[in-house]
């Protein structure tokens, strides 16, 4: 099918890109301005901005309560943005719907951004959170069944990283991930995989843009061939959390998600992959009011309650 008529009415407003290096605090900044007030945003029971106290240090978190109920499911989250970009704040909307679709408790992770901080800084912020969040289970009034790991794009590649790495670390009390559009590989070799080619141009993300916007991570001591920078890498996928990867159909990154989903599958771990159709990279953050989209929180949902 075509890109969704939404999406290319809004893809044709767009300006053309800024010629020039990318400039991180200019970026953020225009992020930032168009995050809703307070009052605007989706209501839930509770949400609060706490500090994580972990190995890494002090990590700030917003956690979002979708009920009274004493327990609760948790879902730690980590925000795409290339690892550069994004913020609590400006995925605030998605950690909300996340919380009220799947009737879990989220954890959102304000981890450590490139170029200020070098690798692997914010993948170390977010496994040290999951590893808070289950300590602090009492007093996050976690149910001590369901721990997630979830992300998009870029967070989608820390939610695989902290997946693997809580599992080569003996911790395993994560049951599932979730990967929504997953940046898995950071070899941009355009030949790697076909949708490099064929979404190249014209469905917001390029694939001449994956580079530019992925070099203050690389810079900052990421490996493409590290499994840890790139996932997909990885050669034992046995015995990692059964996985929910979400890809998008005009998406340049899509075919690496959907391998690292038969990779999974192959290696004996439940995983679902789950086509988009008329969606391009990024529907989770800016387009899941349209209902099409919005039922990736029920497919979640129902992702979740499986064990």
């Amino acid at each position: 099918m075509p890109l969704h008529p939404e999406i290319a009415k809004f893809l044709a407003t767009l300006p053309p890109a800024p010629e020039g290096p990318l400039d991180p605090v200019a970026m953020r900044a225009a992020e930032e301005a168009h995050v809703p007030a307070v009052e605007d945003r989706l209501p839930l029971h509770a949400v609060a901005d706490l500090t994580a106290h972990t190995a890494c240090g002090d990590v700030p978190v917003r956690v979002y309560t979708p009920t009274a109920a004493d327990r609760h499911g948790l879902l730690v989250y980590f925000h795409g943005g290339a690892f550069f970009l994004g913020s609590l704040d400006t995925h605030d909307h998605v950690a909300r719907s996340l919380a009220k679709e799947t009737g879990l408790k989220v954890v959102s992770v304000g981890y450590r951004r490139a170029p200020e901080a070098a690798f692997p800084a914010g993948l170390d912020d977010c496994l040290a959170v999951t590893r808070w969040a289950a300590e602090q289970g009492a007093s996050l009034g976690w149910d001590g069944v369901t721990l997630g790991v979830a992300g998009d794009s870029s967070g989608a590649g820390f939610a695989a990283a902290v997946a693997a790495r809580a599992h080569d670390g003996g911790f395993d009390r994560i049951t599932h991930q979730i990967l929504y559009y997953p940046s898995l590989d950071l070899d941009f070799d355009e030949d790697r995989y076909p949708s490099l080619r064929e979404n190249a141009v014209g469905y917001g993300l390029e694939t001449a843009g994956l580079k530019p916007f992925n070099a203050f991570y690389l810079d900052s001591g990421a490996d493409p061939a590290d499994p840890l920078a790139s996932p997909i890498k990885r050669e034992d996928l046995n015995g990692l959390p059964q996985a929910l990867v979400v890809t998008a159909e005009f998406d340049p990154m899509r075919d690496e998600g959907e391998a690292y989903g038969r990779r999974l599958q192959d290696a004996g771990v439940p995983a679902t992959v789950s086509r988009y159709e008329g969606a391009g990279h990024g529907f989770v953050q800016h387009f899941s009011w349209i209902p099409e989209f919005h039922r990736v929180f029920a497919e979640t949902r129902d992702f979740l309650s499986r064990h």
